[in-house]
């Protein structure tokens, strides 16, 4: 199939949902790991259509959901030290501890809503007189843009550029999981676009360690469908592989060129999950080559910490121990237009999805 329509294509969807339900014999806990596959799920009315021994585990798959509440503070902080921020436009409704970057502006900061890094790299060069930082958010994914947005400065000899990283990675997330003595997870759905940029590599050792069916699976209904027959097949057979479902855009290496990109800005790192705390080895560090370029570093806010709002439960919601309508606040005091927690805002936010498609 080539064409986007067929992967929404009812009857063929159907075809694997008719299949689950079939070899279905006991309960299975799959846990999709990106907040665009869970946004898919709840929005084409998936969840409903599984048998109810199949049960889908919405994970921390969100960058914007996991960033902590620091480092919007820190981003904060600078728009009041008169700094340019640019940020792309889902991180700037997301809460700090006491305004999001949306009030911050409202109240005289300078932010740019922007679609590219590189374009905060221009609006630097157009403003010599002064600093600017990208907010850096995002998995593997927007990882090479925001390097290239480094290189690009250096080579343009621009000085007053930045970026406040919080680039977090999956797997080391996934392992997180695995190791929760909470955890109840039987497979995982993989996010697609992280491994179309990274590869699959990465999770051949947890497949091996933990003994459970990992799927690379894409976005679109058959997608999803087909990942979730892929996993509950091997549950089944009591098989334990990693499957590529997404084979059309995922490749065994990934992006080589974006790889090498990222490697030459960024180093692996510890990195603070919002809600649910410093996972080792999950994230980006900008490089000591390009520590100029390191707006915690060059602005002195690295010291800043922030305890989480004790009302919200975002880190379990993002562990999949419990399910957005779960949350006492659900629908009342933490809405869309007035959120307590990330996961209510994002676009990729499990509270956001069920709380416009599945609020039951």
């Amino acid at each position: 199939m080539k064409y986007l329509s067929e992967y929404r294509n009812f009857d063929a969807t159907k075809k694997y949902l008719d299949e689950i339900h079939k070899i279905t014999t006991r309960v299975w806990n799959i846990m999709e790991i990106c907040g665009g596959q869970t946004h898919s799920l709840v929005k084409n009315g998936i969840l409903d259509l599984l048998p109810d021994k199949v049960r889908m585990i919405h994970g921390p798959g969100c960058p914007v959901c996991v960033t902590p509440l620091n480092l919007i503070d820190k981003a904060i902080e600078l728009l009041a030290q008169g700094v340019i921020v640019c940020s792309f436009g889902d991180m700037i409704r997301v809460p700090g501890s006491k305004k999001s970057l949306l009030e911050a502006k409202a109240v005289g900061g300078d932010l740019r809503i922007l679609y590219s890094p590189l374009e905060a790299v221009s609006i630097a060069k157009q403003h010599p007189d002064k600093e600017v930082v990208f907010f850096a958010v995002g998995f593997e994914t927007t990882a090479p843009a925001n390097a290239l947005s480094v290189l690009h400065a250096e080579k343009e000899g621009i000085n007053n550029y930045s970026i406040l990283a919080s680039h977090v990675l999956v797997p080391p997330a996934m392992e997180a999981i695995l190791s929760d003595e909470l955890c109840t997870i039987d497979s995982f759905l993989a996010a697609g676009h992280v491994c179309a940029i990274m590869g699959i590599q990465e999770y051949y050792p947890l497949v091996s360690t933990y003994k459970i069916p990992i799927i690379v699976t894409g976005f679109e209904p058959l997608d999803l469908v087909q990942g979730i027959y892929m996993a509950v097949k091997q549950l089944e057979e009591g098989r334990c592989e990693l499957e590529n479902q997404y084979a059309r855009v995922v490749k065994e290496h990934g992006n080589t060129a974006a790889i090498e990109v990222i490697r030459k800005v960024f180093e692996v790192g510890a990195r603070e999950w919002r809600g649910i705390g410093e996972i080792p080895n999950s994230g980006y560090i900008v490089k000591d080559d390009y520590r100029k370029y390191d707006a915690e570093a060059k602005f002195d806010i690295s010291y800043m910490n922030t305890p989480e709002n004790s009302d919200c439960i975002a880190g379990e919601i993002l562990r999949g121990i419990k399910k957005p309508n779960q949350c006492d606040q659900f629908g009342k005091t933490c809405k869309p237009a007035n959120p307590l927690g990330a996961p209510m805002v994002s676009s990729e936010g499990a509270c956001a999805a069920y709380y416009h498609f599945q609020t039951i």
